[in-house]
């Protein structure tokens, strides 16, 4: 990849390379059946002006289908701002529950990254106060982003079933 094309990709900008990758996801997420996409961003995305322009730019442009979009805007993000672009272009606020409150809690999109980083472990008791908070007889996710995912993924499983 070039510098310019470095510098075009990214940031929701509105340029080909982003269209491309856009174009790219939809495709695969066609072709594996997903239901949900997620829109990780880094925390140096930051609540520019720019950043915001660019991300409703894009979500007001792009083909949805018949995905859910979730959105992580990692970093310092004001709520309010969150909440009115998570209602305008209907995006599930995505956090981890130990860290933030989602603005979007009837649609519960949730990654745990590990309190302190991705090598925690968590006990019994967190996971039973992570199943309280979720929304009874709704869609809700929850992905475990940790060392020990998909042990603590089957744990949390096997605690919501009952």
């Amino acid at each position: 990849m070039s510098e310019t094309e470095r510098e075009e990709a990214g940031r929701f900008q509105p340029t080909a390379i982003v269209e491309e990758a856009w174009k790219t996801t939809f495709a695969c997420a066609e072709a594996l059946q997903a239901k949900t996409i997620l829109f990780q961003c880094p925390a140096s995305f930051k609540p520019y002006q720019e950043n915001i322009s660019n991300l409703e730019r894009f979500f007001s442009a792009i083909e949805r289908g018949r995905f859910n979009f979730v959105w992580e805007p990692r970093g310092d993000w004001d709520e309010n701002v969150v909440k009115r672009i998570c209602k305008e272009y209907d995006l599930w606020h995505v956090v981890d529950p130990f860290a933030a409150k989602t603005v979007t809690p009837e649609k519960c999109y949730y990654r745990l990254h590990g309190r302190g980083g991705w090598k925690y472990e968590y006990e019994t008791d967190e996971l039973e106060d992570l199943a309280a908070i979720l929304p009874k007889n709704k869609l809700s996710y929850v992905f475990f982003n940790n060392i020990r995912m998909t042990e603590d993924a089957v744990k949390f499983q096997e605690m919501v079933k009952n």
